[in-house]
């Protein structure tokens, strides 16, 4: 990554990086009351009223938690920011999704959860980490490249966790509740393909552009702008409620 930079980028103008992260944290505002991974009201509602086994109500209520979980896709779109070959991105996305099952599932089945701000807090930090890594931050600072693999797959777990904590706070029929809980993960991966084939359109069309390599620094620093943004929101509603 850092030859890559090295080679290629050259700084955007001052007035187009302030613009775009003038509309990105605009954005993160207006976003903000209602925070990364929240169930809405009248979905809420839904899932403590219905019991037995709803395969279908809880297939879209994944999917759509999932095309409106900013903090997640801004993650995924991280992981397959440099990634071209079809195999590399099936791969970083099966095992960010295998984390992401795991937890959800287990998360609620076993009652395992963290408070909702911290564990949303610890999601933001991995858009963080990811822009850091794209971005060649680790070898540059400390002379290592961690595993990526890896770290896609822990932070997986974590995000898993954030949505697990969140359907907790609703009491859920135990009638039918591993069924339902498996189809809304099916939601979920339905959405994130979704979401992802639309992120990975805007990206071949935009790494077919001259203008690419030297906008990748500067879309990853605003990417990691937007994960410390989400940090804060998060670390302050943890204080203030």
């Amino acid at each position: 990554m850092i030859q890559f930079f090295r080679a290629h980028w050259r700084p955007p103008m001052p007035w187009q990086a302030l613009i775009a992260l003038a509309i990105l944290l605009t954005a993160l505002l207006l976003a903000g009351a209602a925070l990364a991974h929240n169930v809405t009201e009248g979905d809420a509602g839904y899932v403590q009223e219905v019991t037995g086994f709803r395969p279908i109500a809880f297939i879209y209520l994944g999917a759509k938690h999932m095309v409106t979980g900013y903090d997640h896709l801004l993650f995924l779109a991280g992981v397959i920011f440099f990634l071209y070959r079809s195999k590399d991105i099936a791969t970083y996305v099966s095992i960010f999704a295998i984390g992401h099952s795991v937890t959800m599932i287990a998360g609620v089945w076993w009652s395992i959860s963290i408070n909702a701000y911290i564990i949303d807090a610890i999601i933001a930090f991995s858009v963080v980490y990811k822009a850091l890594d794209n971005l060649g931050a680790f070898r540059l600072w400390f002379g290592v490249q961690p595993n990526t693999k890896a770290a896609t797959l822990v932070f997986g777990l974590l995000h898993g966790f954030g949505l697990a904590t969140k359907i907790q706070d609703y009491d859920i029929s135990p009638d039918g509740l591993l069924g339902n809980l498996i189809a809304f993960n099916v939601g979920v991966e339905l959405g994130q393909l979704m979401a992802l084939a639309l992120i990975l359109t805007a990206m071949t069309h935009w790494r077919a552009r001259p203008a690419f390599a030297r906008q990748a620094y500067a879309a990853n620093v605003l990417m990691m702008v937007a994960g410390f943004a989400l940090m804060g929101l998060q670390i302050t509603g943890y204080f203030v409620a």
